[in-house]
């Protein structure tokens, strides 16, 4: 199984997990690894936050030993704030890559001039990236989309760009930000950036299967996938595409689903109050019944959860429902 290197870090496979918000906490990213992800990447925090150090920021960039390598993604734009924000990840957190945000396209994020917006400045993103570069230690990556919209798809421009000012990978998603999440991922920019630039390319989009992992590999010829909303309730896949790459295979139950969504609901638990991993769990809960049969009526009950019990209590009831009714 081929791996890959950014900079010095060695990663033993090319299946990465993408820094979901409000998703890829310390709970989801133990799972991914345990499921043999190659690459886990932290939820993006705010540089402004770290600058003025809110608490809650600095408990989203705790780290386990057991989930190297991992990257933490940061976002901004000010070049006082961000070189803060980077230096406090380099030597203040456990993370063995620094991931800067240039794809996030929602409008609080574009507002602040950060994310995607900054694609619209090739030059000031060189610049903070060259500055960054020179004030860690540790190897720094940068996560883009195509372009701002489709009259303005440069990523080829900035890949070239970014690889000059020191950044050691590139991770690009096949969308503009005008598409937000809309649309079908364009995989065609993500080989032109291969093509253009010799350090590792990542590519991201519209991937939520075995086949669209391998389709994505074939046709850019990305170095690694990262994997994003595919495995929101189906931590199996990450196991899949790894199974895939060298010929084994595992069968995953209903059973299996349920025990996973418990893990992590435990997992939550650990690191956040109950009351607040609950909260966060009403959704997760519903992502890992999606698809099942007869989940409809379970997945509503999931959106009042208040204690663990009551998870373990909907889930219960939803596998006795599966014994008392055959092709339900």
């Amino acid at each position: 199984m081929k791996g890959f290197e950014i900079g010095s870090i060695k990663i033993d496979n090319p299946v990465v997990v993408a820094p979901l918000a409000g998703v890829s906490n310390i709970a989801f990213r133990r799972i991914a690894k345990k499921f043999g992800a190659g690459l886990v990447c932290n939820e993006m925090v705010s540089d402004k936050a770290l600058y003025y150090a809110s608490q809650k920021t600095f408990a989203m960039c705790e780290c386990d030993p057991d989930e190297h390598p991992v990257s933490f993604q940061l976002f901004g734009h000010d070049e006082e704030s961000v070189l803060f924000g980077v230096k406090y990840l380099d030597q203040n957190t456990q993370c063995d890559i620094i991931d800067f945000n240039m794809g996030c396209p929602v409008n609080k994020v574009i507002k602040a001039q950060a994310g995607s917006y900054l694609m619209k400045d090739i030059e000031y993103a060189k610049d903070l990236m060259a500055k960054v570069v020179k004030a860690v230690s540790k190897p720094v990556t940068v996560k883009m989309r195509i372009g701002f919209d489709q009259d303005h798809i440069n990523c080829v421009e900035l890949a070239k760009a970014l690889e000059e000012a020191g950044v050691k990978a590139i991770t690009v998603h096949g969308r503009t930000r005008s598409q937000m999440y809309e649309g079908k991922a364009d995989w065609t920019y993500i080989r032109k950036v291969k093509e253009a630039v010799s350090i590792p390319v990542i590519g991201n989009g519209d991937v939520r299967s075995v086949d669209d992992f391998h389709r994505m590999m074939d046709q850019t010829g990305c170095d690694a996938v990262m994997i994003g909303r595919g495995i929101i309730g189906n931590p199996f896949l990450i196991q899949e595409c790894v199974d895939s790459l060298i010929g084994r295979h595992h069968d995953y139950s209903i059973e299996d689903r349920i025990h996973i969504c418990l893990e992590h609901a435990q997992g939550l638990i650990k690191t956040k109050s109950e009351t607040v991993a609950m909260k966060e769990m009403r959704g997760l809960a519903s992502w890992y019944l999606k698809g099942l049969p007869c989940a409809k009526a379970f997945k509503n009950q999931c959106s009042s959860l208040e204690t663990y019990d009551d998870l373990v209590k909907i889930l219960q009831e939803y596998k006795n429902r599966l014994k008392e009714v055959e092709g339900c």
